[in-house]
């Protein structure tokens, strides 16, 4: 038995596919595509859909850390790898890994040839980070002459891809700003090639560049959470990829006699009576406490029930009332309905920390659709 068997996070696979197909529309022939499954593919499952993505063809997959990599590597995956943060601990596991380190900075560059200088390695993949206006990592303009001093009497590295971040490119107001960045990368990375000798792969595209601004996809574009099924275009609907579903534990008819539900006593029971389900999954696996006491609802055999009471740490409980149910049939806490950016309006935050809070614990399982 899995950890919790009575929940699980659905992988479509067709879904999916239909997603990549969709964003590779966009791209000329010419153009990589590169995946981003960091943070366990952002909550689906890293394993599992890097594998996906490998199979679909995909040309790089990045990752946010080191050990995320390592984990892939260990499962058999082969395409290239991009580690966006490498930090400066963990260069023999990358090395050892056939990692390709994203380099934001001359300390991190200078720290990671030494290590390449002492194993005699020479001609290592590397990706420099370029900040363009996000300024979270990278190096900014006053920095390149130093950068481009150092790479022309380095022979330890060599430059696989200049890329940058793109802050605001799904909000159509900050379009002079987005452009703006776009020009700076431009700039900079012309500087950079010209100092190089020998041109590498530019990109500074994410999902919401790519259905916005395609013109300007270079040589590859970084495709994250599109391929999850959340557009930036508000005319566009993505296939749904991942649906998180549980089965109903328990049933109970309670009257009001039998007091309120759940901690706190906040799950009142109706005059004439009300029907409440338990299914397993709680905060601990992704369900937000501040969507307990009604605030969400899920769908239960094309039913919408509220939560009722508060949100526990492992169960939650339903109010079924008028809806015909039994132990073990399917809740769907996310997914087609609801879905996911649903859940994440009634938070006010973004679909992103919908799905990267379901944890590892939930098993993801891939279905055909």
């Amino acid at each position: 038995m899995k950890e919790n068997d009575f929940s699980r996070l659905e992988i479509n696979l067709s879904n999916c596919l239909e997603n990549y197909r969709y964003f590779r529309s966009k791209l000329k022939p010419r153009t990589k595509l590169l995946v981003l499954v960091k943070a366990n593919a952002y909550g689906h499952g890293a394993v599992e859909f890097a594998s996906l993505m490998e199979k679909a063809g995909a040309d790089y997959l990045a990752v946010a850390y080191p050990v995320e990599g390592i984990e892939l590597r260990k499962a058999g995956i082969r395409t290239p790898i991009l580690v966006l943060t490498a930090g400066t601990d963990f260069f023999n596991e990358i090395i050892d890994n056939s990692l390709e380190p994203g380099i934001p900075n001359l300390e991190t560059l200078d720290a990671f040839c030494k290590v390449l200088e002492e194993r005699g390695i020479e001609d290592y993949p590397v990706h420099i980070k370029l900040d363009t206006g996000m300024h979270r990592l990278g190096f900014m303009t006053s920095e390149l002459s130093g950068l481009t001093g150092y790479l022309e009497d380095c022979r330890y590295v060599r430059v696989k891809s200049l890329y940058s971040h793109l802050s605001a490119v799904d909000d159509p107001q900050c379009d002079g700003f987005t452009l703006g960045q776009i020009s700076m990368f431009q700039d900079n990375a012309g500087r950079l090639v010209k100092s190089l000798g020998y041109r590498p792969m530019l990109h500074i595209l994410n999902s919401a560049g790519i259905e916005r601004f395609p013109e300007y996809q270079f040589d590859m574009v970084r495709l994250g959470i599109g391929i999850y099924g959340i557009s930036a275009l508000p005319d566009v609907k993505l296939a749904t990829v991942a649906s998180f579903k549980c089965k109903i534990l328990q049933i109970k008819h309670l009257m009001p006699q039998d007091g309120p539900v759940g901690y706190g006593r906040y799950g009142q029971i109706a005059p004439a009576g009300t029907v409440i389900a338990t299914i397993p999954v709680g905060y601990a696996d992704g369900v937000d406490r501040r969507l307990g006491r009604g605030a969400a609802t899920f769908s239960l055999n094309g039913h919408r029930v509220p939560t009722i009471g508060n949100i526990c740490m492992d169960m939650c409980m339903l109010d079924i009332t008028g809806v015909d149910a039994e132990v073990g049939d399917t809740v769907t806490v996310f997914g087609e309905d609801p879905a996911a950016s649903e859940l994440a309006a009634i938070l006010g935050t973004i679909p992103y920390e919908i799905f990267t809070s379901v944890p590892r614990r939930i098993e993801r399982v891939v279905v055909n659709g």
